[in-house]
């Protein structure tokens, strides 16, 4: 089966370049290089620049595992768990339900 190009809209790339800003700055603010927090990550140095530049074509593993090099892999939890839509919806839901 072929994979499909995954496309990422410029104002959403804004956004994992957010992402891999904030990493590079929990970096420095560890005082930390690229190469030990690569090495600690499991990764090629490469890949950490991609993550930091914000590339989207890098593995949520690699994400986590930088996160997890970093001491804050908890973060990781934080991706979707504060759904209000999903949770608005459910509620309508569940009234309906009477």
């Amino acid at each position: 089966m072929e994979s499909k190009k995954q496309i990422l809209f410029p104002k959403h790339q804004k956004l994992f370049e957010q992402v891999g800003e904030n990493y590079r700055l929990a970096r420095k603010r560890r005082k930390l290089t690229m190469q030990q927090v690569a090495e600690r990550a499991g990764i090629d140095r490469t890949t950490l620049y991609k993550i930091e530049k914000g590339n989207g074509s890098v593995s949520m593993i690699a994400y986590f595992n930088v996160l997890r090099a970093l001491g804050l892999q908890d973060d990781f939890l934080k991706l979707a768990g504060n759904d209000e839509l999903g949770r608005k919806l459910q509620d309508l839901s569940l009234m309906g339900k009477k």
